[in-house]
């Protein structure tokens, strides 16, 4: 994970993000990920929304580009973010390349914040997940992106899909609930959860980027086990987390949780779009 500041500039943040991913090659990633919304550093608060938007750029955009052609250079994946141009209203939105410079991914923000200044953000309509050829073996991959985790539905999606990873790219204080719900959704699902978030030297944001390998039950122990196999600190740095996907792939094949005992047919009010009291908002779109 690239817990990294933003520079305030287009091509400043890609100098650095290049910098980075060859940093992370040399320690060994497979896959490399970038907070929410790099090309601009997630600055969309406390400023016009028509100069924020100005700053939305093509997803064949050179910044882009760029990253596929540095990821087929250095044999990794890579999840770039980035302020999508779109109409009516830019996304919030990553890029995932293989390791052979392929675009298998272009994911965007299914729920964006429209509590606040992302409701000027068009939302993504769906969740994919990707068989991602990494230099260790084929990994099925999917994304969602900061607030996603806070629905179930997300990681529940992405886990009826196959996804044994999940990315997630993040712009918030990721303090104990939040870590709890990504610890949450990795346990209830049985996938690993990745997630990327920006250093405490950017405004509203506290590093602590994580990783969960989802693994519970191990037989050799007596009760469960710590999912965290990784929770950085709150400076800018590079982070590894090293998963073991063949645990994983075993611990999914026998345990309880994912999709093994679910009652769909009882599921039939989560279909349901009414609010009711006390969740009504005047800002929901």
């Amino acid at each position: 994970m690239l817990q990294i500041a933003p520079t305030g500039s287009l091509e400043g943040n890609l100098e650095k993000g290049v910098l980075c991913c060859r940093m992370a090659k040399e320690m060994g990633a497979d896959i490399i990920l970038f907070p929410e919304m790099f090309s601009n550093g997630y600055n969309i608060y406390n400023r016009p929304v028509e100069e924020w938007q100005s700053e939305a750029i093509e997803p064949d955009s050179e910044f882009v580009e760029c990253f596929g052609r540095l990821s087929r250079e250095l044999d990794v994946a890579i999840g770039i973010t980035l302020l999508e141009k779109y109409e009516p209203a830019p996304r919030n939105t990553l890029v995932l390349f293989d390791r052979h410079g392929s675009r298998v991914m272009t994911y965007a923000k299914v729920h964006t914040c429209d509590f606040d200044t992302e409701r000027n953000l068009t939302a993504g309509e769906d969740f994919y997940t990707v068989e991602l050829d990494t230099r260790v073996g084929s990994v099925k991959v999917g994304a969602m992106i900061c607030y996603d985790r806070e629905f179930p539905e997300s990681a529940r999606i992405l886990m009826l899909q196959g996804a044994e990873v999940i990315l997630v790219p993040n712009a918030c204080p990721m303090e104990i609930n939040r870590l709890s719900q990504l610890r949450g959704r990795a346990y209830e699902n049985m996938t690993a959860i990745f997630t990327c978030n920006y250093p405490d030297t950017v405004p509203d944001c506290n590093g602590h980027s994580s990783a969960f390998d989802g693994v519970v039950y191990l037989p050799e122990l007596e009760g469960s086990r710590d999912t965290c196999i990784l929770e950085a600190d709150g400076g800018e740095g590079v982070f590894l987390a090293e998963l073991d996907l063949e645990t994983l792939r075993e611990y999914r094949r026998n345990e309880v949780h994912g999709n093994a005992y679910r009652r769909v047919d009882k599921y039939k009010l989560l279909l349901d779009n009414t609010v009711n009291e006390p969740f009504v908002r005047e800002r929901r779109k």
